[in-house]
């Protein structure tokens, strides 16, 4: 057992916050101030803790369930923990002396409390994941994006409050960075989404294409799933595109932190197009030198 294997430990707070070095982005890195880095880890906590109770991906043991008071018997009911969620994340905002019970809704508490972030963003992110639950395809693009309202975009929207950034344009560029990274994850994950009966792929475009359900099943990725890819992920490159001037909108560390996540979202496209868009054998990834690269590329094109 290594230092960092939480699923034996049992610790769900650690179990959650370690999957913040899988991302595509930085989540909350060294170079920004404490007070930032903190906030930002307390609001990821939460983004990863909520996807992973739709995704059904909890610590094992049931640890989780427990600090939200769900009995054993209804452990395993997404929709059920995800109400049990939404009370916890109230306590967080009505003051109660008790507090929340789950352990990274503790951490947010601070933070709110410090930043003044209202409940919208995050019950927008648990409302994403109860959509998870019942919508299992979407028929056209439109439908996508208000998925990606929901499940992405609070999460630009959060970092903005955070560091006390927010402006009406700010937050109509970051909502394309943020949908932008949401299709691009999309993209990566064709497979793993598939084994949870979940298509990201927009119906009317696999229909275009002439893509199965059936072709998304295959060990690698036929010519015309290929073909969808490289449109889906031109389409995300077109939102990072629109989305960048935010990076030359601020200034500093924050600049640089933008920066990475439009970096990041760039270099998964890349390494996407490096591997033919041929998706279905895993998730392809970009090196950090690449990533590092694109952070360079962005910056100079933001300055």
């Amino acid at each position: 057992m290594t230092g960092t294997d939480t699923t034996r430990t049992g610790d769900p707070e650690r179990h959650t916050l370690d999957k913040a070095a899988a991302e595509n982005f930085p989540v909350a890195p060294f170079f920004l101030p404490r007070a930032w880095r903190t906030d930002l880890m307390a609001v990821y906590g939460f983004a990863r803790l909520v996807d992973d109770i739709g995704d059904g991906d909890l610590a094992p043991g049931g640890a989780d369930a427990r600090l939200l008071g769900v009995s054993p018997d209804r452990a395993h009911d997404r929709l059920h923990l995800l109400d049990a969620f939404e009370a916890d994340l109230n306590r967080v905002f009505d003051g109660s002396d008790g507090g929340p019970r789950h352990p990274l809704l503790r951490r947010l508490r601070p933070t709110v409390r410090r930043t003044g972030l209202t409940p919208e963003p995050f019950l927008g992110l648990i409302a994403a994941n109860r959509q998870d639950q019942l919508v299992k395809r979407y028929e056209t693009y439109d439908d996508l994006l208000a998925y990606c309202e929901l499940s992405a975009n609070p999460v630009g929207r959060l970092v903005l409050a955070v560091t006390g950034t927010s402006t009406p344009e700010r937050i109509r560029r970051s909502d394309a960075v943020c949908t932008a990274l949401q299709i691009v994850e999309h993209l990566q994950d064709v497979a793993e989404d598939l084994g949870r009966d979940r298509i990201y792929l927009p119906a009317e475009d696999m229909k275009r294409f002439h893509v199965q359900e059936t072709d998304l099943a295959a060990k690698t990725t036929g010519a015309s799933a290929r073909a969808l890819v490289a449109y889906e992920a031109q389409r995300a490159r077109d939102l990072l595109n629109e989305g960048a001037p935010l990076v030359g909108s601020v200034h500093g560390r924050l600049r640089l932190l933008l920066a990475g996540f439009v970096a990041g979202g760039r270099a998964a496209i890349a390494a996407i197009a490096a591997a033919e868009y041929d998706v279905l054998p895993g998730p392809p990834k970009p090196g950090k030198l690449r990533l590092l690269r694109e952070v360079g590329v962005t910056l100079r094109e933001e300055g």
